[in-house]
């Protein structure tokens, strides 16, 4: 026998009974069933009410406040909720919210006591809460009262910490503490050489300085920038990084709109050229300083890279950059030529000379003519040649360091480099020294020169045998892997190109082996395990090695466990590899014309190695996919930004679109977090980054739940890089993943519709509608039909001179294409449904409305056929002279035909629609009822 089912009103009687007794445990439980079970909104509210009051009793505040939020959502007056609520969110601490329940609970009961009584308290605690709060601030003076003095207790101490941190963060505390000689007491912190305490000093002053110009002057000047980069400089990670937000924060207060509103004696806080230009020279010098610790240099770097060339290129003033060049290139250049293996280099992290190159690479770019490059590529020369010295070797190797660094930023700037007289002859020479140190120095520098093929080709005649020599003869596993890395480099020079390979059949993979044996040796340092990725990088444009490489468990691991150490600097070249496990690089079309062509003048043609082809492909993204390396690229997402180069986040984005291909694929993609990871690839980076990764976006959105592939409020990010790819400059694919990526999101509420339009998407997607491509087509007016459901866009139809709504009517028409059709008149349905202009105008915009409109009342599609119907229904509820006329056509006739069916499960929703149809008619007394 089934289970009987429970009455809700006998359990509201029991709940009461049992919270009678105290038994508030019971009297939930028996609330929550009754809740399950009702629909009528008022009973509801009761037991909501009732369920409030349990949940105070057992001193569960916020689900007592949630509960009565409930019942007081379906009747404001419910006087009994209000005080529960007021009497929970006292107990929260939320004093003025709870004082206007009450105020509001006396309003409606002006002669209760207890509203009265509470009313008064909570008045005088919330008076007696603003005067703590605005007196001459005890709290702020007790907190450095506990932190200044040694012998408190470690808890207490963390305690006033934290609640300094967050008092700084608002205005109105970040105020007491300025007013009340705090900016004295927090350099009394520092003072102390305490790092939790000089950390604490730091994220105070900086959040003091956000969004205050004034303040923030004053903290600058106050402070003083040579005591702020002394701190930047101390050996402490996370105390360079806090400073440099300091700095960060004291910079957009200068340089933005100060939103604040001031008084006029502190709005004279105005020029800040001077303090900028101040800060610009303080970091350079940071830069060469012995007493700056490599992660002080670090965020030197950073913050010039993100403050000094252009955001944005169509701004004229690039001075800010033409400053650095002629008053600090030199000491970007120093950075660049430090050797971590001399006695006498600078404090250096792993990324240190990374962030030079990819600053130098950014000014490069942000100069604006030949003259200023001139200018900055002499500063460049006269640096090197400067230490060339036949009588210094050491001299000669930072020369050799400096080029090194240039070649792995602006790469056209280090290939002018290289032609210097005797830059690559030195390389050379280098190579073949006996000292390990200046091996391994020119070893890197042919690394980096060896990128392009005529380059490569010179080394490879006067460095092969050389590095070969190095490679076998050499005890130093440092040496042994950068010689190998060399060797590497050359041997993929000539590319995908099967037919170019500059060593024998094998060699290759012999290299390969080696580089994922060194890779997978935990014993071996992280330096020398990231030049075997490097080597990878390299040899991984061959099919063979790419092939044994993902069917490597274990190196695969070793190397996406090395993208979570901290040196950073190996990004660019796991990336690399990926893109060529995946075959997400460019390829150049191969013209069969031009094949013969080429053929016959003995031209050379490239070839496709077999397993480059798409079932190879297919394979290896698989197993990639299987060895989680979603996770791998999430992970390399989170670097810092400056190491995370646009070059790496392009080829970071091939790979996502590579894994993204097959869209079985793309639930495990979702499920790892691929989809929020690829939405900053797409908003930042180069042309082609960012059309990649919105095309990786694209057909994540057009197969996968929204709500679960961008969680929260991350969806509304993906609609800009989706757009951006509905241009006739994109191609046809992109086109149409982008348009269902788009339906998808339309239909899921009104609040992305709206984002959407926002993004001027409308007029777009409208012109695809238009597009001679069957399934773009297709896709553009089902992505309309979803976004018809708008007022604004209705309102698009409404206007008039344009044949938006002759388009759709017409589309209606389209019986070659059934979801075609079926779109159209979906689009149709709700347009005719929501607005009875529309129904009007439907007569007006062509001739062919009476016919295309049958048709689809007689359509064999019941999909179809359902929104013909329901057309149909709409213009005769629209008005009498409508209805006439489709009365007077054959239009009745069917609508008649389809009424009179019998009952039928899969038809009913079409006839109950024609049957209303027809009772509307009968009302106008348009037609008569048949006995």
């Amino acid at each position: 026998m089934p289970a009987k089912m429970e009455d809700p009103i006998q359990l509201k009687e029991d709940g009461n009974k049992y919270f009678k007794a105290n038994d508030y445990d019971q009297a939930i439980n028996c609330y929550n069933k009754a809740i399950k079970l009702l629909k009528d909104k008022k009973m509801l509210a009761v037991l909501y009410r009732n369920r409030a009051a349990c949940h105070l009793k057992k001193e569960n505040y916020v689900q007592a406040a949630s509960d009565a939020s409930k019942a007081i959502d379906v009747d404001a007056k419910d006087i009994k909720a209000l005080f529960r609520r007021c009497q929970a969110l006292e107990k929260l601490g939320k004093l003025d919210q709870a004082f206007k329940d009450v105020q509001r609970c006396a309003t409606l009961e002006p002669k209760n006591q207890t509203f009265q009584e509470t009313l008064h308290r909570l008045g005088a605690d919330i008076h007696q809460k603003l005067h703590v709060q605005f007196s001459t601030d005890s709290r702020v003076q007790k907190m450095f009262e506990i932190l200044l003095d040694p012998n408190t207790e470690k808890e207490k101490r963390e305690k006033a910490v934290n609640n300094l941190i967050v008092l700084g963060r608002e205005e109105a505390g970040a105020e007491r503490i300025f007013q009340n000689n705090g900016v004295n007491l927090l350099m009394q912190l520092v003072a102390t050489k305490d790092p939790e305490l000089i950390l604490s000093a730091v994220r105070t002053l900086s959040g003091m300085c956000t969004g205050h110009r004034a303040r923030a002057t004053v903290i600058l000047h106050l402070v003083q920038l040579e005591r702020i980069c002394r701190i930047m400089a101390m050996d402490n990670e996370e105390i360079a990084l806090a400073t440099c937000s300091l700095v960060q924060n004291i910079v957009d207060s200068l340089t933005k709109e100060d939103r604040k509103e001031h008084g006029k004696e502190e709005a004279l806080v105005l020029d800040t050229k001077k303090d900028l230009r101040m800060i610009t020279v303080h970091l350079l010098d940071m830069l060469v300083n012995k007493t700056v610790s490599g992660h002080g240099r670090d965020q030197a770097l950073n913050l010039l890279n993100k403050n000094i060339p252009r955001s944005d290129l169509k701004e004229k003033d690039n001075s800010r950059t033409l400053f650095v060049v002629d008053t600090g290139l030199k000491k970007i250049l120093k950075v660049l030529s430090q050797i971590p293996e001399l006695p006498n280099c600078l404090p250096l992290t792993f990324n240190t000379r990374l962030n030079a190159s990819i600053l130098i690479n950014k000014l490069y770019d942000d100069l604006r003519c030949d003259p200023e490059r001139d200018n900055f590529r002499q500063i460049c020369e006269e640096y090197i040649t400067g230490q060339f010295d036949p009588k210094d070797m050491e001299k000669n190797l930072h020369a050799i360091q400096t080029v090194s660094g240039i070649l792995q930023g602006p790469f056209d700037l280090g290939n002018k480099l290289l032609g210097l007289q005797g830059v690559m002859e030195m390389m050379v020479a280098l190579t073949g020294s006996e000292n390990e140190i200046d091996q391994l120095v020119a070893v890197e520098a042919l690394i980096h020169a060896s990128t392009k093929l005529s380059r490569a080709t010179f080394i490879i005649t006067n460095g092969v045998s050389l590095l070969k020599d190095i490679y076998k003869k050499t005890k130093n596993e440092k040496i042994k892997i950068r010689a190998l890395v060399g060797l590497c480099k050359l041997g993929s020079a000539g590319g995908t190109d099967y037919g170019l390979r500059q060593f024998a059949e094998g060699s290759t993979d012999k290299l390969a082996k080696q580089c994922r044996k060194w890779l997978c040796n935990p014993a071996i340092d992280l330096q020398t395990r990231k030049w075997a990725v490097e080597g990878l990088a390299y040899l991984t444009l061959d099919a063979d090695v790419k092939d044994d490489f993902v069917e490597d468990e274990q190196a695969l691991q070793a190397m996406f466990e090395l993208c979570k150490t901290s040196d950073k600097t190996i990004l660019y070249s796991v990336a690399t590899t990926l893109v060529n496990c995946t075959n997400s690089y460019d390829v150049k079309e191969v013209v069969p014309e031009l094949v013969q062509l080429a053929k016959f003048s003995k031209q050379h043609v490239p070839e496709q190695h077999p397993k480059d082809k798409k079932d190879f492909v297919t394979r290896r993204v698989k197993r990639l996919l299987k060895a989680d390396v979603i996770s791998a690229l999430s992970c390399m997402l989170k670097a810092d930004s400056s190491i995370l180069t646009d070059h790496t986040k392009e080829q970071l984005a091939r790979v996502f679109l590579a894994l993204c291909e097959d869209p079985k694929d793309r639930g495990m993609i979702v499920a790892q977090g691929g989809g929020k990871a690829m939405i900053p690839l797409a908003l930042e980076g180069t042309e082609v980054g960012k059309t990649k990764a919105a095309h990786g976006l694209a057909k994540i959105a057009a197969v996968s739940n929204p709500d679960i592939a961008f969680p929260g409020e991350r969806v509304y990010e993906v609609v800009r890089p989706l757009v951006s790819l509905l241009n006739t400059e994109k191609d046809g694919m992109q086109n149409f993943e982008a348009l269902l990526g788009l339906t998808n999101l339309s239909g899921k509420s009104d609040k992305l519709r709206q984002k959407i339009i926002k993004e001027k998407a409308l007029a777009d997607i409208e012109n695809y509608m238009f597009e001679n491509h069957e399934q773009i087509r297709q896709a553009a007016t089902e992505c309309m039909c979803n976004l018809v459901v708008n007022k604004e866009v209705q309102e698009r139809f409404m206007s008039d001179g344009n044949d938006r709504l002759k388009l759709v009517i017409l589309l209606c028409g389209e019986e070659d294409e059934v979801k075609l059709q079926r779109a159209a008149a979906g689009a149709l349905a709700v347009l005719t449904s929501a607005q009875k202009k529309l129904c009007q105008k439907m007569t007006e915009v062509t001739t062919q409305w009476m016919e295309i409109l049958q048709r689809l009342c007689l359509n064999e599609d019941l999909q179809v056929q359902h929104r013909g119907v329901v057309i149909a229904y709409n213009l005769i509820s629209a008005d009498k002279e409508l209805a006439k006329k489709l009365v007077e056509s054959e239009t009745l006739e069917i609508l008649t035909v389809i009424g009179k069916q019998e009952s039928n499960p899969s038809k009913q929703h079409i006839i109950d629609v024609a049957r209303e149809a027809l009772v509307k008619c009968l009302d106008y007394e348009l037609i008569k009822p048949m006995s």
